[in-house]
């Protein structure tokens, strides 16, 4: 067994969860309701957690809501019950989701969902005081188009009982989220229009600033995590102004950092090859037959049943879309307001917020390549193409799909997590760089690495959910990643509590924390540090756009 595990296993930490020190805790009955500024919540209690569930943060986004910004949440009268998941957000779910919803989505989803220590909740009748607790917003992923809170993957419970307080965020998804037209534009003049979904992360964020403190948060010791979609979300919100100050770190997982899926389109201003938003926006209505202008256009557009809008939208549509015209801007908006331009221009100008930052990718991430031949998937490098060739097929396999995906993941994940890092680091705040490489027992003859997405029940803690056969390696792992998440959550610091010690990265020294799959988490200077020079000297100049 390795020596990793057999620590661990010393320790007892396999053998007795973290919130075993709970068994300690007041046998009083936990206090399960609050009052937020639009209501009272009745929240349910289990095994030292108190989940509040479906909390409205914002006005349903339907009707004359359709295409508005976020409008305040409508009080309601008595005690509202939380203990169910309102809906996730309308979608066309993806059948090959690896957290597949728990609900049905709709297109009133603007809600979200808190778990809390049991013993963190203000009881205001005892009058006791009560330490605020780090706070923990989580962003999913799903492209922009599939997604939601509801998956098991993604229940916060082990983050309660590791004393963080957990909140997860549903955002208006696909063109519910990310729609422009001239008409809306004329519409909401003077205010930002386009990223609706962007919107609704900000107004979740100050919902959490409002109330979090009724349920033991601490507002000022906030944390903003996502992954994929959600991670390029966080790097959206950091270059954002209407996001300043709502969180003070940041936790990107596999989210990107230069143009995630393309350039991002200009609100209004059409480039050759590259259409504006407001022109996408009006090839979907004319694709359902609306040809108007003005208020009559909305009307129509707001009329049209969600599933219209919708339109068979989702992951695997978006992969092998290739439509003309083009009816989806593909997620944010370059508005000039909310949004100014694509991280890296962001980052590279130095004009992001400031914060500490966990980021990393997994070993066999989301990576694309249309080449049909080895010639042709080395050809744009030049003439490094040789050194290439070497550095990504040493055994000279001439798999093409094989080093395509290789290559593809390194431009579109591996190396714009570098990127982001070595900006971070170069502003003077702290940043930690991974790779997680660690594949559960389950999925070890299949997969030939970690696959996008695969470290997410290892950061949640929620094995169970998706795996009905594990091993010690595979908690071991669990328990490490979710620790140094939970660190860094309260102390901007993963290290401590037992865990292997993880270097700070900075541009010379290029050091990681390589979660591998025989000895645990492993700090060393990243093994493909060779092919990530390749890619970035063969990238196109950064722009700011």
């Amino acid at each position: 067994m390795q020596r990793w595990l057999k620590g661990l296993l010393t320790l007892g930490l396999l053998a007795a969860p973290l919130w075993a020190a709970a068994q300690n805790a007041p046998s009083d009955s936990p206090v399960t309701r609050v009052n937020i500024d639009s209501g009272a919540l009745q929240g349910s209690s289990a095994l030292e957690v108190t989940a509040f569930k479906g909390i409205p943060y914002a006005a349903p986004p339907t009707g004359e809501n359709r295409w508005r910004p976020p409008q305040p949440a409508p009080p309601w009268p008595g005690v509202r019950q939380a203990g169910s998941f309102g809906p996730d957000c309308m979608q066309r779910p993806d059948p090959g989701d690896a957290a597949p919803l728990g609900v049905t989505p709709a297109e009133d989803c603007l809600y979200l969902n808190v778990w809390a220590p049991a013993d963190a909740i203000p009881d205001p009748e005892a009058d006791r005081s009560q330490t605020n607790h780090a706070v923990l917003v989580w962003i999913h992923g799903g492209g922009y188009v599939n997604g939601g809170t509801s998956t098991p993957v993604y229940d916060g419970s082990a983050f309660a009982r590791d004393g963080v307080v957990l909140v997860s965020l549903n955002y208006r998804l696909g063109r519910f989220g990310f729609f422009a037209h001239p008409a809306l534009s004329r519409e909401q003049q003077g205010q930002a229009t386009g990223n609706y979904g962007v919107m609704d992360q900000v107004a979740a964020l100050e919902w959490v600033q409002r109330n979090i403190a009724a349920f033991g948060g601490d507002a000022d010791n906030v944390t903003l995590m996502g992954e994929s979609a959600g991670g390029a979300s966080v790097l959206d919100l950091t270059g954002s102004p209407a996001a300043r100050g709502l969180f003070q770190r940041a936790v990107v997982m596999s989210g990107g950092g230069r143009a995630l899926m393309g350039p991002m389109p200009a609100l209004s201003d059409d480039r050759p090859d590259h259409p504006s938003a407001e022109t996408i926006g009006e090839n979907f209505a004319r694709r359902h037959g609306i040809n108007k202008q003005g208020r009559e256009a909305l009307a129509d557009l707001r009329a049209l049943p969600a599933e219209q809008v919708v339109d068979g939208l989702n992951m695997s549509s978006l992969m092998g879309s290739h439509d003309k015209p083009v009816t989806f801007t593909g997620g944010p908006i370059r508005d000039g307001e909310l949004i100014s331009g694509e991280p890296e221009g962001i980052y590279q100008a130095g004009f992001q917020q400031q914060v500490p930052m966990l980021i990393g990718t997994t070993d066999a991430d989301l990576g694309f390549a249309t080449a049909d031949s080895m010639d042709a998937l080395l050809t744009p490098f030049g003439e490094d193409a040789d050194r290439a060739r070497a550095l990504y097929d040493p055994e000279s396999s001439d798999d093409v799909q094989q080093v395509g995906r290789e290559i593809g993941m390194d431009r579109m994940m591996t190396e714009p997590a570098r990127f982001i890092a070595d900006r971070v680091a170069t502003s003077g705040e702290p940043v930690w760089r991974y790779r997680f490489s660690h594949v559960a027992l389950k999925a070890r003859d299949r997969w030939s690495g970690a696959v996008h997405a695969s470290e997410l029940p290892y950061l949640f803690r929620t094995l169970d959910t998706r795996y009905d056969d594990l091993d010690d390696s595979d908690r071991a792992m669990a328990w490490q990643l979710h620790r140094y998440v939970v660190n860094f959550a309260r102390n901007a610091n993963p290290n401590g509590g037992g865990a292997p010690t993880w270097p700070v990265h900075t541009p010379l020294s290029n050091l990681m924390m390589d979660f591998t799959q025989d000895q645990g988490p492993v700090a060393r200077q990243d093994p493909w540090q060779a092919r990530l020079d390749l890619i970035e000297r063969h990238l196109t100049p950064a722009v700011h756009r």
